[in-house]
């Protein structure tokens, strides 16, 4: 049975690599709200988002069609993320400089075309509702993919030594680890999507 004092007792022992996803996230924003190289890229990422909004404002019930779609989109690809660190920290790696990328392109097109006061308000209502629980929860599941990666690559280079199996116990114990993580996030986003869909939304009316 997973005690959540040993949960907080972990994320406080992974501290390191939560840190690192922070620096990864807002070099993203950085590079995606200053880099025009990246413009097209992040377009197209962008271009995806708007496609899906287009179809849900066309269901019959479009608030609850995007709350569903938000919530298993950002709960499967976080659970996706964490374990598909494995490959060496790969695919958390580029998650979360690309989130980071679309978030700041996104900031810096609204404070151009708009102005930096509209885009501080939508930040405001349209981001930071949600945003305050939504992006640390991707971050922390992007962290725990980073250490995936750095415990496979560990395992890979200890796997003809002595130092073998107290890396493959270690790796066990970190899996272990993970499944009390994923209720967490389960329940993180969906809290963020409620709010997404509901408060958020209705901020940007106002």
């Amino acid at each position: 049975m997973f005690r959540w004092s040993e949960v907080m007792d972990h994320f406080r022992k992974m501290r390191r690599y939560i840190a690192f996803g922070f620096v990864l996230f807002f070099a993203g924003v950085v590079v995606g709200g200053t880099n025009p190289s990246f413009e097209q890229f992040i377009e197209g990422q962008i271009e995806g988002l708007r496609q899906i909004a287009t179809t849900v404002e066309r269901t019959p019930n479009p608030a609850l069609s995007m709350f569903v779609i938000i919530f298993l989109n950002n709960a499967i690809k976080s659970i996706m993320v964490m374990y598909l660190g494995v490959f060496f920290g790969l695919f958390p790696l580029m998650f979360l400089i690309v989130n980071g990328m679309v978030i700041g392109y996104f900031i810096n097109h609204m404070a151009v075309t708009q102005g930096w006061g509209f885009a501080a308000e939508t930040i405001a209502k349209g981001i930071l509702p949600h945003g305050i629980i939504e992006i640390p929860a991707i971050i922390i599941a992007s962290a725990y993919g980073l250490k995936f990666g750095t415990l496979a690559l560990r395992l890979l280079g200890a796997a003809f030594t002595r130092n073998g199996p107290a890396v493959l116990r270690e790796t066990e114990v970190f899996v272990k680890k993970t499944v009390p993580l994923m209720v967490w996030l389960v329940v993180s986003l969906l809290a963020a999507a409620v709010i997404e869909t509901t408060l958020s939304r209705w901020l940007l009316t106002l």
